[in-house]
């Protein structure tokens, strides 16, 4: 076994999260994998699973066992004809997409990163925007999932409803998912338009606009009387993509390097913040373009920042958008980042945060070495007032005991663990303190 040493030391993608495990594994198979998972558990140790590494907050951290899957990224079946498509946990969303596309097939819907791994996109609740479309983890057919004893499930609608409604979005404290069977559509391109509108009438026309378009969504800053909206529409056209010129200027100099710049300059100058985001919002501009959906859909993000999601049922969008931004522009917060919101339909994954209800989802940012705690608890405590949920890939402060009311089938999906991890090998403090210990 493995034992670690300075170097082994693992570190999430943003850099603010990071740990030394006690052995620390890369298998490259099932079966691999199933051996390193049953000789962990049988010396009591816990495992948990690095992925892609794109969460904020400390769900994968240990002193256990870390598992990587980052040689488990196989695509391993594509049925055209069905739209299934069976690959290994560790593949990213951007491989699996061109994979898919190389036979006419894509996912109905995406966040805006594609460097997530498909099992930790699907498990922590990760989504996209489109008012009739639900988030990633709804795409799965079937699930494959190795247990603490090495053996493995595969869990699916029919053969376990309740373990398959809980595996969807787990937070990997039922097992590590090394397989995944997804429902694919039929490729289709997207027209896109990024401009900027006046805040107050995009918050008065929500409905119209969430109505009018497939995919909807927007940023805004605080201190600026814009939003940067965001809305595609799928298309029988053919794609017209920006040149690779367009693409460098608006996705890497503008979206990263400019806006880079102006987040270390107000983090030198916090009085003029205020002014750079009103200059950032006016020079965001209007573009517009055609392309495949998933190249529509992510966005390379460079910026160092935090963050934090919270699901809040979406009649409340509007009201929620306005205190938002109100806390983030008083005068003891410097926050040079823009809120992002976006809608999804409802799902039936126990702990999705969309669960069961239409949702708007609100992000909030902070750039890196400036204090985001005090701003982002504020945020939180508003949006719990509205019936808020965490997105559980981002950082938050809640406990199992105040997040348990705001789950109907939380019993349900805390009775799967206890029958599929009945020894808390899945579990660190992160989960102890989401989820509370197995009972």
């Amino acid at each position: 076994m493995y034992r670690p040493s300075p170097v082994s030391t693992w570190t999430n993608f943003a850099g603010d999260q990071s740990c030394t495990p006690y052995s620390f594994e890369r298998p490259a198979t099932q079966q691999e994998l199933a051996r390193t998972v049953a000789a962990a558990a049988a010396k009591g140790r816990t495992v948990r699973v690095a992925a892609g590494g794109h969460s904020f907050n400390d769900t994968v951290l240990t002193d256990g066992t870390l598992l990587s899957l980052s040689r488990m990224t196989r695509v391993l079946d594509i049925d055209r004809a069905s739209g299934l498509v069976r690959a290994e946990a560790g593949i990213s969303l951007g491989a699996l997409s061109d994979a898919m596309d190389r036979h006419g097939l894509a996912f109905a819907n995406m966040g805006d990163i594609n460097v997530q791994s498909i099992a930790g996109a699907t498990a922590t609740g990760t989504h996209g925007t489109g008012e009739t479309l639900p988030n990633l983890s709804a795409c799965l057919h079937s699930i494959e999932l190795t247990l603490a004893d090495g053996s493995s499930l595969e869990l699916n609608a029919d053969n376990d409803p309740d373990a398959w409604r809980a595996a969807r979005v787990s937070l990997g404290a039922l097992g590590v998912v090394t397989a995944v069977t997804i429902q694919a559509v039929p490729a289709y391109n997207l027209s896109s338009i990024d401009t900027t509108a006046p805040i107050e009438h995009t918050l008065q026309n929500l409905d119209g606009l969430n109505a009018a378009n497939d995919h909807f969504g927007f940023f805004t800053f605080p201190h600026s009387d814009l939003a940067m909206t965001k809305t595609w529409n799928r298309t029988d056209a053919p794609a017209e993509p920006r040149s690779s010129a367009e693409d460098w200027f608006h996705d890497m100099l503008l979206t990263n390097y400019a806006y880079w710049g102006v987040c270390r300059l107000g983090r030198a100058r916090r009085s003029w913040i205020p002014a750079l985001n009103r200059l950032s919002s006016w020079a965001s501009g209007t573009t517009r373009y055609r392309d495949r959906s998933d190249r529509v859909f992510a966005t390379p993000r460079r910026v160092p920042i935090t963050e934090m999601e919270y699901a809040i049922p979406r009649e409340h969008a509007a009201a929620a958008v306005r205190a938002v931004r109100a806390i983030g522009e008083q005068a003891r917060y410097d926050v040079p980042c823009p809120l992002e919101v976006r809608f999804v339909a409802p799902d039936d994954a126990f702990l999705s945060p969309a669960g069961g209800r239409d949702t708007c989802y609100i992000a909030v940012h902070q750039f890196e070495r400036i204090p985001w705690e005090g701003y982002f608890r504020e945020v939180e405590e508003l949006l719990i007032g509205y019936g808020g949920r965490p997105h559980w890939g981002k950082r938050h402060f809640r406990t199992a005991e105040d997040l348990k009311p705001h789950y109907p089938q939380w019993d349900t999906f805390q009775a799967v663990r206890a029958r599929l991890d009945p020894d808390g090998v899945f579990t660190n403090p992160y989960v102890e303190r989401v989820l509370g210990a197995v009972s």
